[in-house]
């Protein structure tokens, strides 16, 4: 590794973008080439600073931030350069990885470059938040010369890169730890890649590859509605195919239709810990590509008293996201005068109880990384008697349906 051209390298993209961008450009480089010369250097600056700054509370969530955040940093890179490349010709490019590699690689190095920064007490927001729009109009130049599309162009293509950028930032992690796994990158991941080959499938970076396989796809449809000429066409076609790829990364790399409201009505029960139900709401909903179903009842007896509300919910285009941001990545038990709250595993389903001194409690079990059933209760004795409710559920009938609706990536 040559650190000399390195350094050189980051201060002419930083400083001097608009003529490095055609000198990087014109560059022969590997997929593996980018990453073990670039970017799993830059990319470890906001991991080791994340590690510092976590080390003041526990070595052992040190480490682990170290890991995940270093995963999330090549992760989100490598399925950038997919879409990148997948959606080159709807605006006027040329597919090629290595160079949407660079595209995203060389836009990203204000960011990481910038995180030594964020130790200044004070500064840390105000030089993130410069950088990444530094990022954006690196993206911009960028793009003309590592993806061939006309100037004109750029200024779209970008947003569309940034927008999505964003979004999988935000999920990633999740879908990482809960879907592909920590080990799965550490120990199938870059030293498994060759510049001719595609990702070991069973690796994190060969279920990206799968959501980068779904891009394309999208970007074949928005490419046909382009050939008719209908701007509404277009325009509709732009939609969905955003849609189908956030779909895909909340799916964990798959398509994923929730059940339909008739199908969650047989796991709620007409009486639940003795008591009637009361009312009964159904629904399934879909946004960008991602469905979720719904089922929220009632239960309590005439003359008042405890009352237990049950809600199952089919996670659906977003069961990738089933590490439920930490909620489902630890084990963790609290103690405070007023109650307790812990999380847990029991019979390999994640498991959450919290209950106040109060009266009031909550019971969650995640089913096939896809369904949380939750019953609230209130004026209930305790929480067993909330295992108990939702001991006497269907568990295993619904758990038998996380496959359902799966389309594999």
């Amino acid at each position: 590794m040559d650190f000399n051209k390195l350094i050189a390298r980051v201060k002419n993209i930083l400083l001097t973008p608009k003529t490095e961008w055609p000198v990087i450009a014109a560059e022969p480089d590997t997929v593996v080439g980018l990453y073990k010369n670039y970017i799993m250097i830059l990319a470890a600056i906001p991991t080791l600073i994340a590690f510092l700054n976590m080390m003041r509370f526990s070595i052992g969530v040190a480490v682990t931030q170290l890991v995940i955040t270093y995963v999330i940093a090549l992760g989100v890179t490598y399925l950038m350069m997919l879409i990148i490349d997948a959606l080159a010709p709807s605006f006027g490019g040329t597919k090629n990885q290595v160079q949407a590699l660079k595209s995203i690689a060389y836009a990203y190095t204000a960011s990481w470059v910038a995180s030594i920064l964020a130790l200044i007490p004070g500064l840390g927001l105000l030089v993130l938040l410069a950088a990444a729009i530094y990022g954006i109009y690196l993206l911009y130049l960028g793009l003309p010369h590592t993806m061939k599309c006309p100037q004109d162009k750029a200024g779209g293509y970008a947003a569309v890169v940034i927008i999505v950028a964003f979004l999988l930032s935000l999920v990633l992690s999740a879908v990482l730890v809960a879907v592909l796994g920590v080990n799965a990158m550490v120990g199938g991941g870059l030293s498994n890649l060759r510049s001719d080959a595609a990702p070991p499938p069973n690796s994190a970076l060969g279920a990206l590859a799968a959501i980068g396989r779904q891009a394309e796809e999208a970007n074949r449809k928005m490419e046909a509605a382009k050939q008719t000429g209908d701007a509404n066409a277009q325009a509709k076609a732009t939609g969905e195919a955003v849609g189908q790829v956030l779909g895909a990364v909340l799916g964990g790399g798959d398509q994923v239709e929730a059940l339909a409201p008739d199908a969650l009505k047989p796991f709620v029960p007409d009486t639940l810990a003795g008591m009637p139900r009361t009312s009964l709401e159904v629904e399934r909903n879909g946004a960008i590509g991602i469905q979720v179903s719904n089922a929220k009842a009632r239960y309590a007896n005439p003359q008042g008293g405890a009352q237990i509300e049950l809600e199952i919910t089919d996670t659906g285009g977003a069961k990738g996201f089933m590490a439920l941001a930490g909620f489902a990545g630890i084990e963790e038990d609290k103690q405070t005068d007023h109650g307790y709250e812990k999380t847990y595993h029991q019979d390999g389903r994640l498991v959450h109880e919290e209950w106040s001194n109060g009266g009031n409690g909550e019971f969650t079990i995640i089913l096939g990384n896809r369904f949380v059933v939750a019953v609230h209760g209130s004026g209930v004795a305790n929480v067993d008697a909330l295992k108990a409710a939702v001991g006497g559920l269907n568990l295993a009938g619904l758990e038998a349906l996380k496959n359902t609706g799966v389309k594999k990536g």
